[in-house]
């Protein structure tokens, strides 16, 4: 995922809400499974996510400024409330300007100073809005277009995020050339979540369309706009013609669709209507010979948009994206509006985060390595990073065998499978190298500014580096990340140090808990390695086929029965699981905790496990994987995750031990029970 700095500032992220000098939670004292989380009266055969968190999920309240409350909201609360401190000592320490620390203390405070802020009003964007309404011709808006474009999106581990630009800049290795660092463009213009946002003719959908409609109405009223309902409604009318053009997130996860080379000079006749030369050079990019463009129908309807549609329209949707995309560090009105809108209607969050926490939000994003520096040499000892790494390497090796063991992959398939394992990064608790920020201008009164130089900051930073050797080693997370993640273009998997703690990872823990739980994420991040998106990967990071047509039909036939499992998931009478989106995910997570299970048993040496509260370690070890899941959302949280998140909701994930036969013998699973599924229904990939 890549650092998104704007979106830091608007976005729900879950902080703690306690005070900034709050101090780090007491030291977790159950080092195994909580057995309290668990409801017996639950037959694990019938609902085992219930099994594993009933009692969790009766005693968990969620607050009023969350959609949802998760095992990894609890962590983020312990590694927010630890950045809290950092920042907070930094901001005491009256260290040297310019350094990183200066620079933490200044971004704070900063976004802090709300009586600036409120003085300031609109100011800081005006010259902007009135360079935008100085836009005469096709030209002009070509050049505001390209002027705006940034690298706010990442095509393979965040593709459910579509900037509010009409296009979005990925910086990568090469689709065909995973040694050199290529440009990706991606389709945009949209703020609602979603196409589907636009396009369903559900009720739901048309309601919140319009509540969306007078959200943006509101917000031109507030800033002195004149017809605000008039052009609100134009502003619409051109999101909707562009969400007309988008391809599905489902279409999206197929990078074989997303192999188009474009030259430069391609543009103006695959995609006519914008004036491209003058879009790329407003972009810094008139000399970047090409790009790979990952929805080419997409930027052929949106670029003849740019023709067709009305220029004040154009000129509308730019004012508008320009005050949404900054309203959380604007006067306390647009912020409060676009909370309303954005928190209140469209995930059901009740109350706003207190104003810190969302300050930490923002200096994690754009000063997140400055952080996680101090982050890492404070809260990640080398011996927990050893006890990661020998469990990183034992389930390797536990997936290298599930390779050799497989009967229907040749023998040729199995070596190129397994060199992408021997060859496979994988970076524990921080990376080897660090974001240099020293060229980055923070000022403590201008938080506005700020995030503006930050993003352009970022976005030069991604520009120089095309057509740049790679560094296989880089990392797209910070260590106070609570995330993992795998890079199939760089062959590389991140576990940041903020996810090694309990629940998932505790030096205390016997193998069972630690196996299930942050083993189980290892696992799943390897198997990524092997999904539907990594597996058309090979191990240096190029996109080739490396499979046997026989070898490749049969896994695409396997993981198709996978889709369709998830296919029957309803978390909404009006409202399925969509087994093409989230397939990927649900890939790595069924062989993640496979592999994961082997990697326990190997770790007993043949020994027996030691029980806790009367369960065996191979219940432990699955419990454990089901207590990662724990989480409990609003409805309408819920419902924007099934529609855009290319992962299932918790109780669906904790779901695919009904495909692992270690499962069945350990609860004794009998074929009456709901999850139940014949050996030959089962679903085997790794």
């Amino acid at each position: 995922m890549k650092r998104l700095f704007i979106a830091v500032v608007l976005s729900a992220a879950l902080l703690p809400s306690a005070s900034l000098s709050a101090q780090q939670s007491p030291a977790n004292e159950i080092h195994g499974i909580h057995v309290d989380h668990t409801d017996r009266t639950v037959n694990p055969g019938d609902d085992f996510f219930r099994y594993a968190n009933g009692e969790w999920l009766k005693r968990t309240e969620i607050p009023g400024d969350r959609g949802l409350v998760t095992v990894f909201s609890t962590l983020t609360d312990t590694a927010s409330k630890r950045t809290a401190g950092i920042i907070e000592e930094s901001a005491k320490s009256n260290a040297k300007a310019g350094s990183s620390t200066r620079k933490i203390a200044d971004l704070y405070n900063s976004y802090m100073n709300e009586q600036t802020i409120e003085a300031r009003g609109l100011a800081p964007l005006q010259s902007q809005l009135k360079s935008i309404n100085s836009i005469k011709d096709r030209r002009e808006l070509a050049r505001a277009l390209g002027e705006s474009l940034r690298a706010d999106v990442d095509a393979l581990n965040n593709t459910n995020f579509h900037t509010a630009n009409l296009f979005g800049l990925w910086v990568a290795p090469g689709f065909h050339d995973s040694g050199h660092y290529a440009g990706y463009l991606m389709q945009g213009g949209l703020v609602l979540p979603d196409r589907e946002y636009y396009l369903s003719d559900s009720e739901h959908m048309r309601d919140l369309r319009a509540k969306y409609q007078a959200h943006v109405s509101r917000i031109l009223s507030i800033a002195g706009f004149t017809d605000s309902d008039v052009r609100a409604k134009r502003i619409i009318e051109l999101e909707h013609s562009i969400a007309e053009k988008h391809i599905s997130l489902a279409d999206d996860e197929d990078v074989h669709e997303a192999d188009n080379t474009w030259k430069q000079a391609d543009f103006a006749t695959k995609a006519p209507g914008l004036n491209w030369n003058e879009f790329f050079r407003a972009a810094g990019l008139g000399k970047q010979a090409s790009f790979i463009v990952w929805q080419p129908t997409a930027f052929t309807g949106e670029s003849a948009l740019v023709a067709s549609v009305p220029l004040e329209a154009w000129k509308d949707w730019l004012a508008f994206h320009l005050i949404e995309e900054y309203s959380g560090v604007l006067p306390k009105a647009f912020a409060d509006e676009r909370f309303a809108f954005f928190g209140q209607t469209l995930t059901g969050t009740p109350q706003q985060r207190p104003r810190w926490q969302r300050g930490v939000a923002v200096v994690n994003g754009l000063l997140g390595d400055a952080v996680g520096q101090i982050y890492a040499q404070r809260y990640f000892s080398p011996e927990a990073k050893a006890q990661v790494q020998s469990m990183v390497t034992n389930i390797i090796e536990a997936f290298r065998k599930r390779i050799d063991a497989l009967d229907w992959m040749a023998a040729s398939t199995k070596a190129e499978a397994k060199a992408k394992l021997s060859t496979l990064y994988v970076g524990v608790g921080y990376p080897e190298t660090w974001r240099d920020y020293s060229a980055l201008e923070i000022k403590p009164d201008d938080i506005l500014g700020n995030l503006q130089r930050g993003s352009l900051f970022e976005y030069h930073h991604e520009v120089n580096r095309l057509g740049g050797a790679v560094d296989k080693k880089e990392w797209s997370m910070t260590p106070q990340t609570v995330n993992a993640v795998n890079l199939p273009l760089q062959n590389a998997l991140s576990f940041p140090a903020a996810i090694l703690q309990p629940p998932f990872f505790d030096p205390d823990a016997p193998a069972a808990a630690n196996y299930g739980a942050i083993g189980g994420v290892i696992g799943h991040e390897i198997s990524h390695t092997f999904d539907t998106e990594g597996s058309a990967f090979d191990s240096t990071g190029a996109l080739r086929n490396w499979w046997t047509p026989e070898d490749l039909a049969h896994f695409g036939a396997t993981t198709k029965k996978l889709a369709a499992q998830y296919d029957t998931y309803k978390p909404f009478p009006d409202l399925s699981l969509n087994g093409r989106l989230t397939l990927a995910e649900n890939i790595a997570d069924l062989a993640g905790v496979s592999a994961a299970y082997d990697g326990y048993r190997a770790s007993l040496g043949g020994k027996p496990a030691p029980e806790q509260d009367g369960f065996s370690g191979d219940q432990q070890f699955f419990i454990a994987f089901g207590q990662n899941w724990a989480s409990k959302m609003r409805d309408a949280t819920l419902r924007q995750r099934v529609m855009t998140d290319q992962h299932a909701p918790g109780q669906y994930r904790s779901a695919t031990v009904r495909n692992v036969d270690a499962w069945y013998s350990a609860f004794s699973v009998e074929p009456i029970r709901k999850l139940y599924l014949a050996p030959s229904e089962r679903v085997r990939i790794w």
